[in-house]
């Protein structure tokens, strides 16, 4: 099932190009704030999968175009990024060590929202396309073994990165945490509706330009892995999302006016604009493109505030 948030949170389950509000289906869940609803959704949906379906079925339906989406799941406990997680189309001769970061919730935003980058002295500006997991249960040091049976879905997720901030010691925090930097949906896409999560193609556009494409077997460390790990950080509570880590080879400069794209599998497509109000310019080049030039490091800025010599 595709579930989703609309206009003033009304849930929603998507069927086609359409949504169909469920929302007094679940009236007796706690509806404290749309989290609360759709954790309640979550922990309860053996029991609600079919009394949502048969809403969803008798209910009528309007086009996704004419509501706005929200973010599916809007303020989660945790969101938790796997860091360097591909083997980068075999480019890496060894898997990465295991890692991790926190992005806050307050960074997300949903389909057809905007990222916006701040005035702040960034090398660069970068989105990274991801798979990411939403958790079904409450868990704590969970086996590999047992892992998928904590994921109750999945959906589109973009990491937003400013990179180049000192210090380098508090890096992952400045870079990771800003507002509008984690835009997810427009779907969550419950589990069963994913058969092989570990072999979903994974493509971003920028204004039309495909600059990500890559498959989620490349990971380094599968959804079982990962979710082993940061469970034996802290305790996932339903409705987390674990972001699965990128390919960063297709990775390149986000700027004002851009609009960016992402469709991983069956997922839906995500699409969200950049306002950059300093209106600072890069070259547009991939982290690819660079290295096929015998280039390193990223593309530097060109013009605009902090760039070298304004």
């Amino acid at each position: 099932m595709k579930l989703l948030f609309f206009n003033d949170y009304r849930l929603g389950v998507a069927l086609d190009d359409s949504v169909v509000d469920v929302t007094e289906a679940v009236a007796d869940l706690p509806q404290a704030t749309p989290q609360e609803l759709m954790t309640a959704v979550i922990v309860g949906w053996d029991g609600l999968r079919s009394r949502l379906q048969a809403a969803a079925e008798a209910g009528a339906g309007v086009p996704l175009d004419a509501v706005q989406v929200r973010p599916p799941v809007p303020a989660p406990v945790n969101i938790d990024c796997m860091a360097r997680n591909y083997m980068e189309d075999g480019s890496l001769s060894e898997k990465p060590p295991i890692n991790g970061f926190h992005k806050t919730p307050s960074s997300i935003v949903g389909h057809g929202d905007t990222m916006v980058l701040p005035d702040i002295p960034a090398t660069i500006f970068e989105g990274e396309a991801e798979l990411g997991v939403i958790i079904g249960r409450r868990g704590k040091d969970i086996g590999v073994s047992e892992a998928m049976r904590y994921v109750f879905g999945y959906t589109n997720l973009i990491d937003g990165s400013a990179r180049g901030i000192p210090p380098r010691e508090n890096a992952f925090y400045q870079m990771k945490s800003r507002d509008t930097f984690c835009p997810i949906g427009p779907f969550l896409v419950t589990a069963d509706e994913v058969p092989e999560p570990q072999n979903m193609p994974v493509r971003l556009w920028n204004s039309g330009v495909l600059m990500q494409s890559f498959n989620t077997l490349d990971m380094a460390y599968d959804i079982a892995e990962s979710i082993a790990f940061v469970s034996s950080v802290h305790t996932l509570q339903p409705g987390d999302i674990l972001a699965t880590g990128t390919n960063h080879r297709g990775l390149h400069p986000f700027m004002d006016g851009d609009v960016v794209e992402l469709e991983v599998g069956n997922l839906g497509r995500l699409r969200i604009l950049v306002r950059d109000d300093l209106r600072r310019t890069w070259k547009r080049e991939s982290r690819h493109d660079r290295a096929l030039a015998g280039l390193k490091g990223t593309t530097p800025q060109l013009t605009g505030k902090y760039a070298a010599g304004s």
